[in-house]
């Protein structure tokens, strides 16, 4: 009897670690697939369901066993708070640490690099193919004067004005909302006490600064001709004269490809058009980055009136004092083009 009872002993001391070992097993034991590419992500769409889970999980065979997670996370009450996301899955990671995971919402963030952009339509694709916000979404709130102007005291034509290129670190689930409020704090911060106070004394706002950085940024991509162009068109602006800012008249007719400008597009009927009308256009005709808003803030001290591209394809500017240097500096440049043959 002694000897039967030692091995009911054993037998059950074998049965208890066998069911740790399968307890551990479940909950600790990893169990995302692992991936020659490296690790994976796991998106989870807002209003996503426990089911719609289980079923990226299995369709992106994300998981080496997705019986047990489904096991365990019906019994955690997970089903009950699915959290939308982007999840970075890594080979390490057992049931219960991507459950953990999960239910806390803690997500990997990303980092969102938003592009200099022309037109509203080209911000709402960039937002659609980093962010879960859609694009319609933001056109929406974009078009949405009475929104905006509560909202960021600008209207449907300056909201261009509140966006800096650059990077956004950004959870993937991030409202078109919520990214319009990320803009607007980047902005914030950007327009430091001493920024204002270099705008206040050209006599501009900074709505202002911004459409002129944007002919500036749209005039030339070099550094060092930046504030020698902005120092251009705030002489010409001070004297009463227009602009004449070809990229303006690009913005209008909706061609920026255009190597070219001809006298027909200076008759384009738009406020856009500084051929036309004197001043600063109604809004940006891209969005400005720091160094052309610096630019603009910080401009070169001179007196030319007039400036055109080099004909050396440089990239650089021919600055002028007067009309009759500039009529020389454009015509070397024309000359350029026509043997080249560009026609527009």
């Amino acid at each position: 009897m002694r000897r039967i009872g030692w091995v009911v002993l054993a037998l059950l001391l074998l049965g208890g670690s066998w069911a740790g070992y399968q307890g551990w097993r479940m909950w600790w034991k990893p169990n995302v697939a692992p991936s020659a590419e490296g690790p994976a992500y796991l998106f989870i769409r807002t209003g996503a369901t426990f089911r719609e889970v289980l079923d990226t999980l299995a369709r992106q065979e994300l998981l080496q066993d997705t019986a047990t997670f489904r096991w365990l996370a019906v019994r955690r009450g997970y089903p009950l708070q699915v959290r939308p996301g982007r999840y970075l899955l890594t080979s390490e990671l057992g049931n219960r640490q991507l459950l953990d995971m999960l239910q806390n919402g803690h997500q990997d963030t990303l980092v969102f690099e938003l592009n200099a952009f022309k037109y509203k339509p080209q911000l709402a694709r960039q937002i659609s193919r980093q962010l879960e916000a859609d694009s319609t979404s933001l056109r929406l709130l974009l078009a949405d004067n009475a929104f905006l102007q509560r909202t960021y005291q600008l209207d449907t034509t300056t909201i261009l004005t509140l966006f800096l290129p650059g990077s956004y670190r950004l959870v993937w689930n991030t409202s078109a909302h919520q990214f319009l409020d990320t803009a607007a704090a980047m902005h914030r911060r950007f327009w430091t006490p001493r920024r204002q106070q270099q705008a206040d004394s050209l006599g501009l706002t900074p709505v202002q600064v911004h459409v002129l950085a944007s002919i500036v940024q749209r005039e030339t991509s070099k550094k060092e001709d930046k504030p020698v162009i902005a120092g251009v068109y705030l002489n010409r602006m001070r004297r009463g004269m227009r602009l004449q800012a070809d990229p303006t008249l690009l913005w209008a007719i909706g061609n920026f490809g255009v190597k070219r400008v001809l006298n027909k597009d200076k008759l384009v009927d738009s406020p856009y058009n500084t051929y036309k009308h004197k001043g600063l256009p109604p809004g940006p005709i891209t969005s400005a980055n720091r160094q052309s808003l610096d630019a603009v803030l910080k401009p070169a001290a001179h007196r030319y009136l007039f400036f055109c591209a080099r004909p050396d394809h440089s990239g650089f500017s021919d600055f002028a004092e007067t009309f009759g240097q500039h009529k020389q500096n454009a015509r070397r440049y024309q000359h350029m083009l026509d043997s080249l043959r560009i026609l527009r």
